[in-house]
């Protein structure tokens, strides 16, 4: 019987040489991918120290791999936006060795943005003037570029005949850009970008917010001001410009290699106009911003920042994004939630229950599927049973006390959510706190809230277990037993031959 010999490198059929070669590019591509993802992940060494070494090893493959690195950074910069000061400055470090790929970066990350502007991907959009604008932090971008692009974004606002959601997402990329870059603007450029929140201020005082009574959770505005979204973000920004554009959340780790990216040449960006509005087009929807706690509800401990502050936007935009990336898992949504990365300055536990039912009540409707909230509640009280629960309950408290007030279709939601949340935990509930109901008309919101929660009680239940659970003052309230009903035996029944 032949053996087939076995063939050296040099020997080797040409075919396998080339699968060979393919192999091993691909296997270098998947690491740099890897630890370029990994970046600013928990590690034993510094971030400084993790970055600087992963720009060395970017800067040998550059030869090889420039396009595939061009895209996983241009990738993270739209899928990971809270890493995007990291992100930034990797790319200035590389800019400061090698000036020609920064420009290319710059290009892809234009070319990303107008492309995104045109097929309609708001958020890649936003998150990439994002990434633009701190470029500037890191001396990659000079700041008269990209006022001029701000500029034109704002010039948005002017046009007729437009729908305002589309005027409406052009401002508000711009003022939620400005926490980034908003220091180094009035550092180098004070004039100019007063200049252009001053067209942002003519423009928020004429635009017409018809929308905003349809939109609101409750009809009232005590404890808590239902702003829209804009009036609340400009109000932040103006707490900001106050403070001299300083805020408290935004890790900035370029400042430590600050000798070396101002060493470096800056880029230009081009001029870039935003693309006409098509018909065809569709735009975010205005929102009504939820408030349900202040620093008054939060025990000792950190102090929940104010609702017009930076950060209160800030933490609330990273939640949401975490929402957003993890909801098809509850799991790790509750995981990633209760990992914030800021959680020791701030009670965690009491923003993530607000912007969980911030989403929960989103009119006209919630993103996701309701059950997807009560989940990922359940969830985060399994993880954190020491303190959830706690915060959950306080919230559940504060939504019925103001119940009377809530919109029908909120209600209908909470209504849903507790019911489902009460099953999932023995239906245990303080019910003797909430007697004082008793004495309302029967169809008052908060005796009726209870009926309705009891009603979707029992489909998740049995009769007799919602009977035992809930006190007997309740019984008013509680549904009626079901019974069968046989058609043909009851009293009076048509017999009919057969």
């Amino acid at each position: 019987m032949l053996r087939r010999r076995g063939y050296d490198d040099e020997d080797m059929p040409e075919r396998g040489r080339k699968r060979r070669r393919v192999s091993e590019s691909q296997e270098v591509e998947d690491r740099l991918e890897s630890l370029i993802i990994r970046v600013g992940e928990k590690s034993t060494s510094s971030l400084e120290s993790n970055l600087e070494g992963l720009v060395s090893v970017l800067e040998a493959d550059l030869g090889a791999f420039r396009a595939r690195i061009l895209r996983i950074l241009s990738d993270c910069a739209i899928r990971m936006p809270e890493k995007c000061t990291i992100y930034t400055t990797l790319v200035g470090l590389l800019n400061a060795k090698n000036y020609n790929f920064g420009g290319e970066l710059v290009d892809y990350i234009v070319k990303t943005f107008k492309s995104s502007l045109k097929i309609c991907r708001w958020d890649a959009a936003r998150y990439s003037l994002r990434f633009l604008a701190d470029l500037v932090n890191c001396h990659v971008i000079s700041a008269t570029s990209l006022l001029a692009l701000l500029d034109n974004m704002v010039d948005v606002s002017n046009e007729d005949t437009v729908p305002q959601v589309r005027r409406d997402w052009y401002v508000f990329a711009v003022l939620s850009t400005l926490p980034w870059v908003g220091r180094d603007l009035y550092e180098k450029k004070e004039t100019a970008l007063e200049s252009l929140l001053v067209k942002i201020e003519v423009f928020l005082n004429k635009r017409t917010k018809k929308h905003h009574n349809s939109l609101r959770v409750w009809s009232v505005d005590a404890p808590h001001p239902q702003e829209e979204y804009l009036d609340c973000l400009w109000a932040q920004i103006r707490k900001l410009r106050q403070d001299n554009w300083a805020e408290k959340h935004i890790p900035r780790p370029y400042l430590a290699f600050d000798s070396i990216l101002c060493e470096a040449l800056q880029h230009n960006l081009p001029v870039i106009h935003p693309p006409l509005h098509q018909e065809s087009n569709t735009y975010p929807m205005p929102w009504v911003v939820y408030r349900m706690f202040d620093y008054t509800d939060c025990p000792d401990g950190p102090i929940l920042p104010g609702a017009h502050s930076i950060e209160r936007f800030l933490i609330e935009e990273h939640l949401h994004h975490i929402i957003e990336t993890y909801h098809v898992e509850r799991k790790d949504c509750a995981a990633h939630l209760l990992n914030f990365p800021y959680k020791s300055k701030i009670p965690l536990e009491y923003c993530i229950v607000e912007v969980i039912f911030a989403e929960l009540f989103h009119m006209p409707t919630p993103r996701y599927l309701e059950i997807c909230y009560g989940s990922i509640l359940i969830e985060l009280c399994k993880l954190q049973p020491a303190t959830m629960p706690q915060v959950l309950a306080q919230a559940t408290e504060i939504l019925f006390m103001r119940i009377d007030s809530m919109n029908t279709s909120c209600f209908d939601r909470f209504v849903n959510w507790f019911s489902y949340h009460l099953s999932n935990f023995q239906f245990r509930w303080s019910w003797d706190d909430w007697d004082s109901c008793l004495l309302l008309e029967p169809e008052h919101p908060r005796p009726k809230f209870i009926q309705e929660v009891l009603h979707k009680c029992l489909r998740l239940s049995y009769h007799q277990m919602i009977k035992e659970m809930m006190p007997e003052t309740y019984s008013r309230l509680i549904p009626v037993a079901p019974e069968p009903s046989y058609k043909y035996s009851a009293e009076g029944a048509v017999e009919k031959d057969c």
